[in-house]
């Protein structure tokens, strides 16, 4: 295969091209989970309660619920002493108050585990679980093994790892 200058040319312009608009090389991936809730608020739920995303991907929280302000909370020693459920070496995170409309961001990193729960209403399992990366990462952290101070019902509604990895989300039932 014999290049003529004409292609050396039109491919050292578009590498040259790419190489001024990092974000075309960079892009950054961003996915959403939304906070729900039913009109008359007797249901509440994080869409999708699981997820399943590579390292460095960008979650947004959007509130979604008409009716009611919610937090995406990681659980964390650091916010409001709660057990650590996040993988050790990821920062943690809390949204504060979400109106209906508002958003959040958080990038994550480190591969493992990450529950998190909504303040207000936790009690009622509004709680999710990201699971970045894969088990065979090699600085995964999977399920923290502490849970006293999370009933036991409100733990049941964290989706399983493996069904967050084989499905890539996974959402409440009844919620489509």
């Amino acid at each position: 295969m014999t290049f003529k200058r004409r292609n050396v040319i039109w491919l050292g312009g578009g590498i040259v091209a790419a190489l001024g608009s990092p974000g075309l090389l960079l892009a950054k991936q961003v996915v959403t989970v939304e906070m729900r809730g039913t009109a008359r608020g007797e249901k509440i739920w994080f869409d999708p309660i699981g997820l399943s995303v590579s390292p460095g991907t960008t979650v947004r929280f959007i509130n979604k619920d008409p009716g009611n302000s919610h937090t995406a909370t990681a659980y964390h020693p650091d916010l409001f002493g709660r057990e650590r459920r996040i993988p050790a070496l990821a920062q943690p995170w809390d949204s504060d108050f979400l109106l209906p409309g508002d958003s959040f961001d958080v990038t994550l990193d480190v591969p493992g585990v990450y529950d998190y729960y909504c303040i207000p209403h936790e009690m009622a399992a509004m709680v999710g679980r990201i699971v970045v990366g894969s088990p065979n990462d090699a600085k995964w952290s999977g399920v923290a093994d502490e849970a006293s101070d999370i009933s036991a019902e409100v733990l049941a509604a964290f989706p399983k790892v493996e069904t967050i990895l084989n499905l890539g989300n996974v959402r409440v039932e009844g919620t489509q």
